[in-house]
């Protein structure tokens, strides 16, 4: 017996609403790749405050990560958030040192380049935000802060202090001898967790509304994210390319979340998976030996990097 015709009508109503839906999608995040892949026009003036997020993973690829930081321009990226995985209290330690060592070496700098220093207190722990508790510091008062940023307005301020970093802890994406089984759901909960980050810094001071542009971008989608090759650079990239697709605040639209992959220099003659699968979403991707370069057709050889 024949299906009654109005069963008919509704499934060739949805079957046509969800094919709709997969060739929106579709053209939609050929679109957002194929201006990955263009070379985007400079901004016709550079904002006063600027957003990082850096993906660290354990030992290697931190070691390399913060090689690669070393001449670290802080005047440009006034904020600097470090994504780190649960457990890995090695890669959060390296970013509070390193820092440290943006503070010293702002301290030292030329009167043309001011400090825009914030100084915590004896004991005040450094900021770190996971998906239980956030701790927050400034040291110093609300409003010594904020006549600080006032005063201060030219590009050439170096950013550094507590006020301009934050350590954010996500899930790991799989755990040492994890199953294979259960790894997607852990993978699913990490990618929901690199949402806050990718959103945004606590604010300084919390729960206000951000009345310095250093603070505005803090607040803000981060302007570039840099990765090195561990699984959670994966995942963190994948989440803001949702940022970008949904236009979430703007990310696409006003040219954020743009992503930076540098292949870890253990890697001489193929990719790693993560650089496998990163290469045809990133807006650039490095390599650091001439055998890797123009790996999957895009892959950019500017030599030893760390």
């Amino acid at each position: 017996m024949a299906p009654p015709l109005s069963s008919l009508y509704t499934l060739s109503f949805v079957l046509a609403v969800l094919t709709t839906l997969v060739v929106a999608a579709t053209l939609r995040l050929i679109a957002i790749l194929r201006n990955t892949r263009s070379n985007t026009q400079p901004w016709s003036k550079p904002p006063l405050a600027t957003r990082v997020l850096i993906v660290l993973g354990s030992g290697g690829h931190t070691h390399e990560m913060f090689y690669l930081l070393r001449d670290l321009d802080t005047a440009k990226y006034t904020h600097r958030t470090y994504i780190v995985s649960s457990g890995d209290a090695f890669s959060a330690q390296r970013a509070v040192e390193f820092e440290r060592i943006l503070e010293a070496r702002a301290k030292q700098a030329s009167p043309k380049q001011a400090p825009h220093v914030n100084v915590p207190t004896a004991g005040v722990a450094i900021k770190v935000t996971d998906p239980n508790n956030t701790t927050t510091c400034p040291s110093v008062s609300t409003n010594t802060a904020r006549a600080r940023a006032r005063s201060i307005r030219r590009p050439s301020v170096l950013c550094v202090g507590p006020d301009h970093y934050n350590v954010a802890i996500v899930p790991r994406a799989r755990k040492i001898h994890q199953s294979l089984l259960t790894t997607p759901f852990s993978c699913l909960v990490t990618f929901y967790s690199c949402f806050p980050p990718l959103f945004g810094a606590p604010r300084l001071p919390a729960n206000q509304t951000p009345t310095t542009p250093y603070e505005a971008a803090a607040a803000d989608v981060p302007d570039l994210i840099i990765a090195n090759g561990p699984a959670t650079a994966v995942i963190v990239v994948l989440a803001s390319l949702v940022l970008r697709f949904f236009d979430l605040r703007g990310a696409n639209t006003r040219r954020k979340c743009k992503t930076v992959y540098v292949e870890s220099f253990a890697r001489v003659k193929t990719l790693s998976l993560s650089g496998r699968v990163l290469v045809w979403i990133v807006d650039r991707f490095m390599v650091q030996w001439e055998a890797l370069e123009g790996a999957g057709g895009r892959a950019e050889f500017w030599g030893v990097l760390v």
